[in-house]
């Protein structure tokens, strides 16, 4: 059985149409926090012990409509990732693995 190790990865790519950074957490060790109201401004952020991604608002300024449209898609996009875990470790669980196969190969 193969064991699948927890990481995160960074990366920069450089080309003629600027520069873009890339971030992959492969962990469930990810900090996620949300502050608000009572800060002026709302923040989500996804953290590591590697790297950290933080979301707010335009410019760092009032919440504007298209904002609160990418909050939206975010939390749309959040509930699919869980609908799809949620899902996937079901249907794991239900087919167990027979002693000395490796998962790769099921």
């Amino acid at each position: 059985m193969s064991e699948h190790l927890p990481y995160t990865i960074a990366s920069v790519s450089l080309d003629e149409d600027g520069t873009r950074l890339s971030i992959s957490f492969n962990t469930p060790e990810v900090l996620v926090t949300a502050l608000g109201a009572q800060r002026e401004r709302p923040f989500l952020s996804l953290s590591t012990t590697e790297a950290n991604v933080t979301i707010t608002t335009t410019g760092s300024g009032p919440v504007t409509e298209r904002d609160v449209t990418l909050a939206r898609k975010i939390a749309d996009a959040a509930a699919r990732y869980l609908a799809d875990c949620e899902q996937l470790h079901a249907a794991q669980a239900a087919t167990p693995m027979l002693p000395g196969l490796d998962e790769d190969a099921a």
